[in-house]
């Protein structure tokens, strides 16, 4: 009944004003009767890419007269917030904020559900007033996690496994199935879930002679989080594979493998892989979480004049954009968050990749297949004849490929792809050492994104020193008025004094000049020179903006950029 009555109310509304058609609404409409109403219309909508979140806000804000609430730039009582359970908050996607002495404000991503806000007034004195606000799905998951904390106890399920003994040490795969009251299935999923937590891009479990080691990539840097004995190995890497759909029988050679899983209300999927060592199978899985990755364009890190100049060089109807960095340096999530910028109903994107990591709506994605011929310059041959505006290449690997997706962009086709190198004009000379000829270059490139990602300092320990002599050296004269930097402490709400990360980047924009240029085969130094005459800021220069501006040290700028030749 409330599904029927939200449907109506917001759907009427999203119709009026012509933001969906009444064939997305039948859509959505008929997945929602799949799913049972388990969903509510406005966030099948957002799922099924025909309407955006802000949009479903405005909509719903309108509708019941409120204003969006800013669940982020809110502090909520502890103490009303635990008046409603946590799984009915998490199942409903609503979250007390404030109250009165006779009402309650309910923040929920369906305001029209009065099915639910009925059984809210059961938490709350019977002549209480139930005031529902909307708020975005994500915030609300989010505010959710943080004022009711996740419950998981690694050490308990520990402790639990080693009193059991020889009980859990050489489980069978039916007991790993599905048997949630084994403990090495509950400490799998506990892993999992502190994993995400903790904002982790990688898991590692790594067995040694005696133990396993297990480890978290945060932020870009490893840390060890616990040991845990070897004897339980066996079992937790059987659960594992199961999990990810792998051979459990096979030990001797690598295997890749995917889970998906909802973690803390997030859709998060983690990409498995397995590798034979001295020790044992080793296990590394990366955590892909979409609403975590696929970001506005402003929310990656890029100085305003970068994003400006982003944002005209996708405007540019035909020609090759490449983003450049070594591996883990944020270049897959840049690319996704541009194609998302860019998604239109009157586009046709398509993608290659290796593997595809994040599902975007109206992008037509496809895996690479080697096995089958499917490689990168056969594919984009293909994609080629299903008529696409805009093409992604997951990388730039050989001679074919390049060659293949710059004639992709001669014929009037824009073209996204990555290739490993230490910097944007660096890409000129990996193009040619590959084998593509100076012409095809010139006049196909009209953009290389450079990046790498640094550590943020956290807002809420840094500490604001006297630059240092090395430092002054470092600033160079451009940044000699700079006489206080800021520096990493350490909290408990950071990882040792850092928090997050942003991006440190350069941006070359090609011109008929600089094509002319690349076309003779001109020197780098003729080509650097050129670009800093036109506005090309350097990325340590950007990485030194950045320090200068407390959102990232220097110890972390030299950490990730090579400025050795500055000291």
């Amino acid at each position: 009944m409330a599904a029927s009555y939200a449907s109506t109310d917001v759907g009427a509304k999203l119709l009026e004003q012509k933001v969906i058609s009444e064939d997305q609404l039948a859509i959505a409409l008929t997945e929602q009767s799949r799913l049972q109403g388990s969903k509510t219309i406005g966030v099948i909508l957002v799922e099924m890419g025909f309407i955006s979140e802000g949009a479903l806000g405005e909509i719903l804000n309108e509708s019941t007269g409120s204003k969006k609430f800013d669940l982020k730039a809110t502090i909520i009582d502890a103490k009303l917030v635990k008046r409603v359970p946590k799984d009915f908050a998490t199942n409903n996607k609503v979250i007390p904020v404030s109250f009165t002495i006779d009402s309650v404000t309910i923040a929920m991503a369906d305001v029209f559900d009065i099915v639910v806000i009925d059984q809210i007034r059961r938490f709350f004195p019977p002549n209480f007033h139930i005031n529902p606000v909307y708020a975005p799905e994500t915030d609300l998951l989010s505010a959710i996690d943080q004022y009711y904390g996740y419950e998981m106890s690694i050490e308990g399920i520990q402790k639990e496994l080693e009193s059991s003994g020889k009980d859990n040490k050489n489980l069978d795969e039916s007991q790993l199935k599905g048997d949630y009251k084994s403990p090495v299935v509950r400490l799998v999923d506990a892993i999992l879930t502190d994993a995400v937590h903790r904002g982790a891009s990688d898991l590692h479990f790594e067995p040694e002679a005696s133990f396993l080691r297990i480890r978290y990539r945060i932020d870009g840097k490893m840390v060890q989080i616990r040991s845990i004995h070897k004897d339980y190995w066996s079992s937790i890497v059987v659960r594992l594979k199961i999990i990810a759909s792998m051979n459990i029988a096979e030990t001797r050679k690598p295997q890749d493998g995917r889970i998906n899983s909802e973690i803390l209300g997030r859709k998060i999927d983690f990409r498995v892989s397995t590798q034979p060592t001295i020790n044992g199978e080793n296990v590394v899985m990366r955590i892909l979480d979409e609403k975590q990755s696929i970001l506005s364009l402003d929310k990656l890190g890029f100085s305003e004049m970068s994003i400006n100049l982003l944002r005209k060089l996708v405007q540019r109807p035909e020609g090759v954009i490449i983003l450049t960095g070594p591996t883990g340096s944020g270049k897959t999530t840049t690319l996704y968050t541009v194609l998302n910028y860019i998604n239109s109903i009157d586009k046709n994107i398509m993608t290659l990749e290796d593997p595809v990591e994040y599902h975007i709506p109206m992008i037509r994605q496809s895996n690479i297949k080697s096995e089958v011929g499917m490689d990168f310059a056969s594919g984009i041959k293909a994609l080629l004849r299903q008529d696409p505006d805009v093409i992604l290449v997951g990388e730039i690997r050989d001679k074919d490929t390049a060659i293949t997706a710059i004639q992709a962009a001669m014929t009037g086709h824009q073209v996204y792809s990555s290739l490993h190198t230490n910097d944007a004009i660096g890409a000129i000379p990996r193009l040619m050492n590959i084998g593509v000829p100076n012409y095809l270059m010139a006049g196909s490139l009209i953009g290389v994104v450079a990046q790498r990602l640094a550590r943020k300092l956290c807002p809420h320990c840094k500490k604001e020193e006297q630059v240092t002599e090395l430092e002054k050296k470092l600033f160079g004269p451009k940044f000699a008025n700079i006489t206080k930097t800021f520096k990493a402490v350490g909290c408990e709400k950071c990882n040792g004094g850092y928090k997050g990360r942003v991006v440190v980047a350069e941006i070359l924009s090609f011109d008929r000049e600089l094509d002319d240029l690349v076309a003779r085969s001109a020197s780098r130094k003729e080509i650097v020179s050129y670009a800093m005459e036109h506005g090309f800021v350097p990325m340590v220069e950007d990485g030194l903006l950045k320090v200068a501006a407390g959102i990232i040290d220097m110890k972390e700028l030299i950490r990730v950029i090579d400025i050795t030749d500055r000291m």
